[in-house]
């Protein structure tokens, strides 16, 4: 990590998150992230556990996952290799020299950190993804002994230094050497994807992450100039287009997100691909933004990754506070442009550790307006990562913590769908039922058979409702998000209250069923089960969004039965477009994502066929 739409201007924003966002209702479906880092140890493991039994690393990280649980967290990033290294089982590269300080040493018993990470984030109702840093291969050249199996040993030559310097001008000194994977050689790009794709095929992850470090970031001699990146012999000896230095490096980094996103896709569609680049793209890039260019220093150009949909979703390192010259309210907005033109989701990379460090000493309200900010926008974000778990989050810098738990994340949420992956939903639960004791209350309820697509349940949501039939929609009535086939209920009504239950299942991209049977319980016991509808009451065709579109819109419809459906577009004169669905699907809500890459700006109309019922619908493509 970086430790260092239309324009819509500051004041609207700003008067919509602070006048309105104490009246917020939170949303139900949201991505609540945290960075587990593991590089010089910050998140975990800690250095004090090296040379210990891995119980003592599993029991840290336990906590550290617990921590973000009770927070409120639905998501981790957790970081598995931060210098062409592994803090999984490889026959790639070699164990950390993070996990157990020796690199190449594996633990002292059997052990693999990211299966135990994957098991346990599972169990809590969390997702997964799994931190790559793609180049870096040495932080600091020499400052630990390396395996013989390493990368830099192994291949020297698919390899470049670039110095660090430390200190401000005149007093700047060189304090060591940057070794990173060479950009410029498919034999680098070639080594990465093959590290990459080996944990997407053997392990239950859920998503794959890379952060900001492509290119270095640029650097100053001594001398106060400027240090060139030593690629010249690489560059002139790869560039068969003749493209200029600049476009031929961001080539580089393109290729490689290309290849990545079309592997993943190819292996296993469901994985999620994600990048956290620096917070601006292009200086200027929205009007008033000043400050380092990612396109121009480090050679990333995110707009074209979410132009292209090589990546599911982009999560840039917005680390700075409201105001001045890289103002949140300006660049969040600016990035959920971006995202939502693409029909792919905004998580805002959130410095919270800004709340404790003594530099920037950000005040308590800081980042939890910026929450209020990413939820009253339109278009918004549709979540946030937190750098990062043990400073900034577990630790509670300034309450920060609690206001997730008492407030922002009162209530669990649902992560958003990616309506462009799968949208089958999974069956219902059945026999759900509830039992009263003393002071307490259990349900319980059996798992469905698989969905129509062959997918079975991941995890269940339990709903609680004063009022019947329950409003699913509404986030304040969702109590429990998990894998088990039961919740303790710990406060049970009082006097003339009646609480209502129902229960959803959900698959691993949480693609959500319908309810289950209805159970109620008052103050004097179990007031029966009621069986609640299992199928959707009706057909139902939606209005595409958003509408007017540009480049890509959503359009969604309601199947009360497992029915023969098929979804097409048509231009103005009846031409027909595209076929979005053709076949069989089961029971539920299905999103189809359309693009219109290549078409002239006016109105299309798209069609759902499915059994008797046809209905058609307008959308409207503006250039």
């Amino acid at each position: 990590m970086n430790l260092c739409h239309r324009f819509v201007p500051t004041i609207l924003l700003l008067t919509i998150s602070f006048h309105h966002v104490f009246a917020q209702v939170p949303p139900k479906r949201e991505f609540r992230g945290a960075w587990i880092a593991t590089v010089v140890n910050l998140d975990w493991p800690s250095s004090s556990t090296w040379g210990k039994h891995p119980d003592v690393q599993r029991l840290e990280l336990t906590n550290i996952l617990n921590g973000l649980k009770s927070a409120g967290i639905n998501a981790v990033v957790f970081q598995i290799r931060p210098e062409c290294d592994a803090l999984y089982f490889s026959l790639i590269e070699p164990w950390s020299y993070w996990l157990t300080g020796m690199q190449g040493a594996g633990p002292s018993a059997p052990f693999d950190p990211l299966l135990f990470a994957i098991l346990e984030a599972h169990q809590r109702g969390m997702e997964l993804h799994a931190w790559f840093n793609p180049y870096r291969a040495e932080r600091q050249v020499g400052s630990y002994s390396l395996s013989p199996d390493h990368i830099t040993v192994k291949r020297p030559d698919l390899t470049k230094d670039y110095p660090i310097y430390s200190g401000t001008y005149p007093n700047r000194r060189l304090t060591g050497y940057l070794r990173i994977l060479n950009p410029g050689l498919e034999q680098a790009r070639n080594h990465i994807i093959s590290v990459v794709m080996d944990v997407v095929r053997r392990y239950d992850i859920d998503g794959v992450h890379f952060d900001d470090y492509f290119y270095p970031y640029p650097t100053s001699d001594s001398l106060n100039q400027p240090v060139a990146f030593p690629d010249s012999d690489t560059y002139f000896q790869n560039n068969p287009e003749s493209l200029t230095l600049g476009d031929w490096r961001r080539k580089n980094v393109d290729v490689l997100i290309h290849m990545l996103s079309d592997s993943i896709k190819s292996v296993k569609p469901r994985v999620k691909f994600g990048i956290s680049p620096f917070g601006i793209w292009k200086s200027g890039n929205p009007q008033g933004i000043v400050g380092t260019s990612a396109y121009d220093a480090i050679y990333c150009d995110a707009v074209k990754w979410l132009n292209e949909r090589w990546i599911d979703y982009i999560a840039p390192q917005l680390y700075w506070p409201f105001g001045g010259g890289q103002d949140y309210a300006k660049l969040m907005p600016w990035w959920a442009g971006q995202a939502a033109s693409t029909g792919r989701h905004l998580y805002t990379g959130q410095a919270s550790y800004r709340i404790k460090d003594p530099q920037h000493n950000w005040g308590p309200s800081e980042v939890p307006n910026q929450i209020r900010l990413n939820r009253a926008s339109s278009p918004g974000a549709q979540g946030s990562i937190f750098f990062r778990a043990n400073m900034g989050v577990t630790d509670n810098p300034k309450g920060f913590a609690d206001s997730l738990k008492n407030d922002l994340y009162q209530y669990p949420a649902l992560r958003p769908i990616m309506a462009w992956k799968e949208t089958t939903p999974p069956n219902p639960p059945v026999n759900l039922t509830i039992t009263k004791f003393s002071t307490t209350a259990l349900l319980t309820w059996t798992a469905p058979g698989a969905a129509p697509d062959g997918e079975a349940a991941s995890s269940y949501a339990v709903y609680r409702s004063t009022s019947r039939p329950i409003d699913i929609n509404d986030a304040r009535n969702l109590v429990y998000v998990g894998t088990s086939l039961r919740y303790d209920e710990m406060s049970l009504p009082t006097g003339s209250v009646t609480y209502y239950y129902a229960v959803t299942a959900l698959d691993k991209l949480q693609n959500e069923s319908v309810l289950s049977n209805l159970v109620g319980i008052d103050a004097n016991g179990v007031v029966g089960v009621e069986q609640q509808p299992t199928v959707i009451a009706g057909f139902r065709l939606r209005q595409n969004y958003p509408n007017p579109f540009n480049p890509s819109t959503i359009i969604s419809f309601n199947l009360p039965t497992e029915q023969k459906a098929t979804l097409r577009v048509y231009d103005i004169l009846g031409r027909e477009i595209k076929v979005l669905v053709d076949g069989v699907l089961g029971p539920g809500e299905h999103q189809y994502q359309f693009d219109a890459r290549g078409l002239a700006t006016g109105v299309y109309i798209y069609r759902l066929v499915a059994g008797s019922f046809v209905e058609s619908k307008k959308m409207q493509l503006v250039r």
